[in-house]
């Protein structure tokens, strides 16, 4: 069983409008690296340019900040959750 990654609609339109989309790894990184892999728009809006985290962009890894729980390098097993959360600006 993969693991799932759930896009807020900002985002969900850059992986051909699907809400949740599913990836597999080792660690959080491996799988965030699995998807935009097969959804390459969302590479920059996820990811700098070496692959790790934004500090705009949060992650939950089963309702826990990956901040706290070993960023990217966090294990994951089937089944696991992950919430993307994207910095939102303006007025």
């Amino acid at each position: 069983m993969p693991i799932t990654i759930a896009l807020p609609n900002v985002l969900a339109r850059l992986a051909d409008g699907h809400r949740t989309v599913e990836g597999s790894g080792g660690t959080l990184g491996d799988v965030v690296a699995d998807v935009t892999a097969r959804y390459p728009s969302l590479r920059p809006r996820l990811v700098d340019e070496g692959g790790n985290p934004y500090p705009f962009v949060t992650y939950y890894l089963n309702d826990e900040d990956i901040r706290f729980a070993g960023g990217f390098g966090a294990a994951v097993n089937d089944g696991d959750e992950v919430i993307v959360v994207p910095a939102v600006a303006g007025g």
